[in-house]
């Protein structure tokens, strides 16, 4: 995704294959956005990369640096508002996200319920449509579900935006791994600036605050 909008490909700055840094929870207050979606320019466009058309406007709107290669993960962190806001690719395909958050145990501090925040597509739900929620089930969505069984808990925050139903009788993998009609795709990307707001009052106020202010 172009931050600027339009979906581009998804080439990292920087390609390095470092290894995790260590977790720390010295500083600014950690905050984690991860945003699910596959890697390989062949899925840019699609419906199931929103979340990371999403972390590419916020590192876009607050000047981030490149995404880098961590592990499991592409990842680029900043201080905004006074939190250290870390923002999350899983380098592995969806139906494995999980496999990103699982250092996370190791950050001493950190509180999933507070400081995790999961952008993901939304197939329940209307194209731009937005919820955020407090936890809950994963709606069939397997990137939720990876992420449940490694953190072992349904309670984090998510961020979920509507990219429309499937038609009757479709291929729900096949249907979330298509790029989405221009005037879908529209939509979305019209959005893309008030939902880097949305992850920054998240970080800043919490995810009730998140809820009233943009849910729709």
């Amino acid at each position: 995704m172009n931050p600027a909008g339009a979906p581009g490909p998804d080439t990292p700055r920087s390609s390095s294959d470092a290894p995790p840094p260590p977790e720390d929870a010295s500083g600014p207050e950690l905050k984690l956005v991860m945003g699910l979606g596959n890697p390989g320019r062949e899925y840019d466009s699609t419906r199931h990369n929103v979340g990371w058309w999403v972390l590419d406007r916020f590192a876009y709107d607050h000047d981030l640096a490149a995404f880098e290669r961590r592990g499991e993960r592409l990842e680029t962190s900043g201080t905004v508002g006074g939190r250290e806001i870390r923002l999350v690719k899983p380098r592995t395909y969806v139906n494995r996200s999980g496999l990103a958050l699982a250092t996370l145990r190791q950050t001493a501090g950190f509180e999933t319920a507070r400081d995790l925040l999961v952008v993901a597509d939304d197939t329940n739900l209307d194209v731009g449509r937005i919820r955020f929620r407090p936890g809950g089930g994963t709606g069939g969505h397997k990137g939720l579900k990876s992420v449940t069984a490694v953190l072992g808990t349904r309670t984090y925050a998510r961020l979920r935006i509507g990219v429309g139903l499937a038609p009757p009788h479709a291929d729900l993998a096949a249907w979330v791994l298509s790029a989405m009609p221009e005037e879908d795709e529209d939509v979305i990307v019209a959005l893309l600036p008030e939902l880097s707001r949305a992850v920054a009052v998240w970080a800043r106020e919490g995810v009730e605050a998140a809820m009233n202010r943009f849910n729709r």
